[in-house]
């Protein structure tokens, strides 16, 4: 797909909450993997406020960002917290920047294998609800054009999730939000069960779990569900997702 028509078509995606069965949890996947596909940078990740006011991880690119966001979470310093409470876009073009900004997140970021770091704020107006982390394997800074396109997406994702709360009730939107940021240590559960079961790195086990939930048209924390209980047996999982390939994990 052309990166045209794959803007376009991540724009409709994003701005489309009213699908059957709609998962929170996919629909920032989406977000992290098109960022990756759209613009020049290595991982991407989000972080969501809860219904408390902390950040929440949520959903990544990969398993290094993931695990550099826990470490981001864990310190509270770091480009997502600051897009967050700045509700402005952040950037560092080295980790020499970085480590004078945030020391002590700094060299976990480099230890994941990333030597730029941006951050851009999830909100509509005065509504922020989180911020997405853009990180590069490069030391070279996010273009203008780029951190523009980022966070276009991230307000459209924004108003699509502000959207859905809007036509639920809010109290109830709430809980979905925080029982989808609980379902975050389920999948990652199940993403080691698979991942040590079929003998494939965490990453390939996160997507044969999605694959196989959007094949059946099933929540992602059902599905991780049914891998930690034993119910999807080591054959049926691998087997589903070896019938799509390429664009249809990440689409």
């Amino acid at each position: 797909m052309e990166r045209e028509e794959l803007l376009v078509e991540t724009f409709v995606t994003l701005a489309d909450t009213l699908v059957d069965a709609y998962d929170i949890i996919d629909f920032m996947q989406t977000l992290a993997e098109r960022c990756v596909e759209l613009l020049d940078v290595a991982a991407a990740g989000i972080m969501l406020v809860d219904p408390d006011g902390n950040l929440r991880h949520v959903a990544c690119s990969s398993e290094q960002m993931r695990l550099a966001e826990l470490f981001e979470l864990q310190l509270e310093e770091g480009p997502c917290f600051d897009a967050y409470n700045d509700q402005a876009a952040v950037t560092c073009d080295s980790l020499q920047d970085a480590e004078a900004r945030w020391p002590r997140f700094a060299p976990y970021a480099r230890e994941g294998g990333f030597e730029a770091v941006s951050a851009v704020p999830m909100r509509l107006r005065s509504d922020v609800i989180g911020a997405l982390n853009l990180f590069s394997s490069r030391s070279v800074a996010m273009t203008h054009r780029d951190l523009a396109l980022a966070q276009a997406m991230a307000d459209i994702a924004t108003i699509g999730i502000l959207h859905e709360r809007a036509i639920h009730d809010s109290r109830a939107f709430s809980a979905q939000l925080e029982v989808a940021l609980e379902s975050r240590i389920v999948i990652e559960q199940a993403k080691g069960i698979v991942a040590e079961r079929d003998r494939v790195s965490v990453d390939e086990a996160f997507q044969l779990i999605r694959r196989f939930a959007r094949d059946h048209n099933r929540l992602l924390s059902d599905t991780a569900r049914q891998v930690i209980a034993g119910s999807l047996t080591a054959t049926a999982l691998p087997a589903q997702g070896s019938r799509r390939k390429g664009p249809s994990a990440s689409t």
